[in-house]
């Protein structure tokens, strides 16, 4: 049996429980003792982050070897075309390679949606979309980096889901706790 905490991590916190620099950290929201960041989410991203005080837990969410899903609701900069997003369903090129082909469609603005501190700058004459982008890798910055490719940058990144585990029901700055059984492919 493991601890697996789902957090919702607002907007400019670091995902890790200290900092020399004085940002907000983890330390700020969960005052449970012995979790550990399963992945990482930026600094300014949002969205589902999962903790967990098993090793073997820890690995089996956070390793890309193990092809876990990771579904991203991103704001983007215009109005992204179709030949965007075929570009992101093939793949993209970054400096550090080959993304792995993604999953992605054009959703609505997300029902729900908590609003961000400090709000997500608009430019008045250029429309914004939302998009729904699940990926099973985690090359550095690597939403931004993709939509920034196909010509449409990123203005506000929310993880949605991690595999099974969704956001749902998690209010910003909050988190839910679940005892788990490991999973024997473990």
């Amino acid at each position: 049996m493991a601890k697996l905490l789902l957090f919702n991590k607002p907007f400019e916190v670091l995902s890790q429980f200290t900092d020399d620099q004085g940002r907000s950290t983890l330390a700020d929201f969960i005052k449970v003792p012995d979790v550990y960041v399963a992945g990482r989410l930026d600094y300014d991203s949002e969205g589902l982050l999962a903790l967990t005080d098993s090793g073997p837990m820890q690995n089996f969410i956070a390793n890309p070897k193990k092809k876990m899903p990771k579904t991203y609701w991103v704001q983007v900069e215009g109005e992204v075309t179709d030949v965007a997003l075929a570009q992101l369903r093939k793949g993209i090129k970054l400096n550090d390679g080959l993304t792995k082909p993604a999953k992605v469609k054009r959703i609505p603005e997300p029902k729900n949606l908590w609003p961000r501190n400090p709000p997500v700058r608009f430019r008045q004459n250029i429309p914004t979309q939302w998009i729904e982008l699940i990926i099973r890798e985690g090359k550095n910055r690597q939403v931004r980096r993709m939509t920034a490719a196909v010509g449409f940058p990123t203005l506000r990144l929310i993880r949605y889901a991690i595999g099974q585990w969704r956001l749902q029901d998690i209010s910003v700055g909050q988190y839910k706790m679940e005892n788990i059984h490991l999973p024997k492919s473990m």
